[in-house]
């Protein structure tokens, strides 16, 4: 006997990682790369030294700023006390004045420059190789990146999801057959490219709000703790994400649906007086080894499903109750 009851859909997709956060580290300012200060393919903090490139020029500038500055900062302190007695036109204060600051902030990019010519680390995460060596001449805004520093843990897997396929969803949920608000849709499990399953669980974080021209698909971002790194970026995956919970599904066993001569799913059950009856359904899915029936079968109803091959619609049948296996399934599952 049929019997109805919660079940949430799946649907497994392929994806590709990609990093949490990453950046490509470039040089500030012009100059040779005196050292490297990290080993390729390791862990890196925000803030650490990367490369050293040579201070020298910029210590120099920095100096005579500085310099220049003392010197203008006496002047303008002896102007202001001469201007309290008169001893000079305003005009000759504000011009020192204007000179004092000119030269305080020459000082300061004298200073921001030399703070330049040691390279940090603007993220932490997994430096990639050295695309410099020692001696290399580097400039400020290059195209080619020193090197490239990635954080994997967390890390993301985009899921392309067909933009038809979502929009039926939307209208499930909207008509009342398919419930979202649900913890269980946000999770996601993942299959690896060599078939094993990952054994951490996703969270999904968006959707996005544009179709693929190209492809006709939406992507879907989930977030999966990546501790152990065994996930990089540009992995192919598989992900198993909750589409939605059906409060009172009817599942209906896959041996006991049949197709007539035209393909249309059909099944036998009980009818009035143990006669056999044949119902023509609709159906949405498989579910394991279930069907997901919309149309066509009801609570309470008997599904006959051996012996079928002989019936014909009348005829008497001896029921025999038999318990379905059937059980609602997870991402994680």
């Amino acid at each position: 006997m049929l019997h109805p009851q919660p079940v949430t859909l799946t649907a497994e997709l392929p994806g590709r990682t990609a990093p949490y956060r990453i950046s490509e580290v470039r040089p500030q300012v012009n100059g040779i790369v005196l050292k490297r200060l990290f080993a390729e393919g390791g862990e890196v903090k925000a803030g650490q030294p990367l490369y050293q490139i040579d201070p020298a020029p910029y210590q120099a500038a920095y100096n005579n700023a500085a310099a220049a500055l003392t010197t203008a900062r006496a002047k303008a302190e002896r102007y202001r006390q001469l201007l309290k007695a008169n001893a000079i036109a305003p005009q000759e204060y504000d011009d020192a004045l204007a000179s004092y600051k000119q030269a305080a902030a020459n000082a300061q990019a004298a200073r921001i420059n030399l703070g330049y010519t040691r390279i940090v680390a603007p993220i932490g995460g997994r430096i990639g190789i050295s695309n410099v060596t020692e001696g290399a001449l580097v400039t400020s805004g290059q195209t080619t990146a020193l090197t490239t520093v990635q954080t994997l843990d967390p890390i993301y897997v985009n899921i392309p999801q067909s933009s038809t396929q979502l929009l039926e969803l939307r209208q499930a949920v909207a008509a009342g057959q398919l419930d979202k608000d649900t913890p269980v849709v946000t999770n996601v499990g993942l299959w690896l490219e060599n078939g094993t399953k990952y054994p951490l669980t996703g969270r999904l974080q968006f959707t996005d709000v544009t179709v693929d021209t190209g492809t006709g698909a939406v992507t879907l971002r989930a977030i999966f703790p990546n501790p152990h790194r065994l996930l990089l970026p540009g992995m192919y995956v598989r992900a198993i994400i909750g589409e939605g919970v059906v409060p009172s599904a009817i599942l209906a066993p896959q041996q006991g649906v049949i197709r007539d001569t035209r393909g249309r799913p059909t099944a036998w059950v009980v009818g009035r007086n143990n006669t056999a009856e044949l119902r023509d359904l609709q159906v949405a899915r498989s579910v394991r080894n279930d069907w997901l029936v919309t149309s066509g079968l009801r609570a309470g109803d008997s599904l006959i499903v051996e012996g079928t091959q002989n019936l014909r619609p009348g005829v008497q049948v001896r029921p025999v109750v038999a318990k379905l296996a059937t059980q609602p399934i997870s991402p994680e599952g």
